[in-house]
C-alpha cells in the first residue's frame, strides 16, 4: 500500500504544479516562447518579478519546466508532461 501512497503523492505534486491561473499561463507562454528567462517572463505576463520566480520555482519543482544556465542568466522550458498537462487544459476548456 506504500508504493501506491506515494504514487498518489507523486501525482499531487505535479497537479499542485500546475494547479494555478498564473502558472498555466506561464506553461502556454514557455510553450509559444521556449528558452525564456524569468524576468521575460515577468514582463510577458505584466507581473513581478519575484512572482514570476516564484511560479517558475514551483513549476520546476512538479517537474514541468527545465532550467538552462546561459551566462548569468537562467533560460526555461517545459518538460514533455508540462505539453501534455496543457493539451490536457485545453480539452477542459
Amino acid at each position: 500500500m506504500t508504493n501506491v501512497s506515494s504514487e498518489y503523492r507523486r501525482l499531487e505534486r505535479i497537479v499542485k504544479g500546475f494547479a494555478n491561473h498564473r502558472r498555466l499561463q506561464i506553461l502556454d507562454l514557455l510553450k509559444r516562447e521556449p528558452e525564456l528567462s524569468v524576468e521575460d517572463i515577468s514582463e510577458r505576463l505584466g507581473i513581478g518579478y519575484e512572482n514570476a520566480s516564484d511560479h517558475v520555482r514551483k513549476l520546476a519543482i512538479a517537474g514541468l519546466v527545465l532550467k538552462r544556465n546561459e551566462g548569468s542568466s537562467v533560460r526555461h522550458k517545459l518538460t514533455p508532461r508540462a505539453e501534455s498537462i496543457l493539451v490536457f487544459c485545453k480539452r477542459l476548456q
